[in-house]
């Protein structure tokens, strides 16, 4: 019989974790670029962990369950929260239904949004997931209208921030109960500050050994919580406007039941040209390009030639003039990283040779 390969994983990262060496090398998702590997200290990535599971309140022979990549510092870091805290570790295989065969309570689980969307779809994995006491959500976007569905679950549901850099995440954002907030609390050994470009600036010494300069717009209250309101990079500036394309994006997805994304194309007049990229079908999924969204009874169903004015009529009564989409691209499939992101390089190049070619 086979030996499951989230077994094979987890036996190579243990191997590696009980090594005299004290540093580990770990990948990034490539959100922003080519996936990278860098070398981070042991030491560090218990101190994440300590700072998990301090602020959750987890304990010595909780269950917690396993079922992202060990290839990943999310699925690493599950496993250091066991060997720090004394956790039961649940292993299971990573797949889209994560609690499809769990048939015991759960104190403590890590999931991606694919999965968490996935599961509040079947009733007897719901149930499951209503038996787990905490659930953390990370590794992409929550949209509002599954953030509206997690806030009727009877459990305590966060929200994270962080990067592989930071070794998982430095802060947590509540997604339900009375406590939920649409702002992320940082750990209380963090220090955030603004860059001169308005992109966050993280001081975490017990997890990085520099401050880190990131590339998320964000907005930070005195009190130190703060939003991230888009990605640096994904400013489009035309006409010397700039615009957030993960605003204008939340704004049309009540709109739009296909998969879709924001880019932009060289334009000799405003520099840069907005252009959306839109899937046939309708069959929006956070792992096929956004985050999960129920689809409201106004969307459309794109891209058929018929529908495309009513479209640009419904974006034109939507939103402002300088976020209107200049072009409206037909395509197969949003194009996306390694870890489900989608990859904005990969779309600007798919446009770019359309509209200039």
């Amino acid at each position: 019989m086979a030996i499951p390969k989230i077994s094979e994983d987890l036996q190579t990262f243990l191997d590696d974790w009980k090594s005299a060496s004290p540093y580990l090398e770990v990948q990034t998702s490539g959100s922003t670029g080519t996936p990278k590997r860098i070398t981070v200290r042991k030491e560090q990535m218990m101190n994440s962990a300590r700072l998990t599971c301090d602020y959750l309140g987890l304990r010595q022979g909780d269950k917690a369950l396993l079922c992202m990549p060990l290839r990943y510092i999310a699925g690493k870091m599950m496993v250091v929260r066991s060997l720090v805290a004394g956790l039961d570790l649940v292993v299971r295989e990573p797949s889209g239904h994560p609690m499809a065969d769990i048939d015991m309570p759960l104190r403590f689980a890590a999931m991606i949004p694919l999965q968490v969307y996935n599961t509040l779809q079947v009733p007897e994995e719901r149930e499951r997931l209503c038996q787990t006491d905490i659930l953390i959500i990370g590794g992409g976007s929550i949209d509002s209208e599954l953030e509206a569905r997690i806030q009727g679950l009877p459990i305590r549901v966060y929200s994270t921030y962080g990067m592989t850099e930071t070794l998982s995440h430095i802060a947590l954002r509540r997604l339900n109960g009375p406590d939920a907030s649409p702002y992320y609390t940082p750990f209380p050994s963090v220090k955030l500050s603004l860059s001169t470009e308005g992109t966050l600036v993280i001081n975490a010494p017990l997890v990085a050994d520099e401050t880190l300069v990131t590339n998320d717009v964000a907005e930070l209250l005195p009190d130190g919580r703060f939003r991230i309101l888009g990605r640096k990079d994904n400013i489009i500036n035309s006409g010397g406007i700039k615009i957030q394309t993960e605003i204008v994006e939340e704004a049309l997805r009540p709109l739009i039941s296909a998969n879709f994304a924001i880019t932009s194309v060289p334009d000799p007049k405003f520099g840069e040209a907005m252009v959306l990229l839109v899937t046939a079908g309708n069959d929006r999924s956070p792992g096929k390009g956004t985050a999960a969204s129920l689809i409201g009874k106004q969307s459309l169903c794109l891209p058929e030639n018929s529908l495309l004015s009513e479209l640009e009529e419904k974006i034109f009564e939507r939103l402002p003039k300088y976020q209107r989409p200049k072009h409206i691209l037909r395509i197969e499939a949003i194009p996306l990283t390694g870890s489900g992101k989608i990859d904005r390089a990969a779309c600007r190049k798919l446009a770019t040779e359309r509209y200039t070619s």
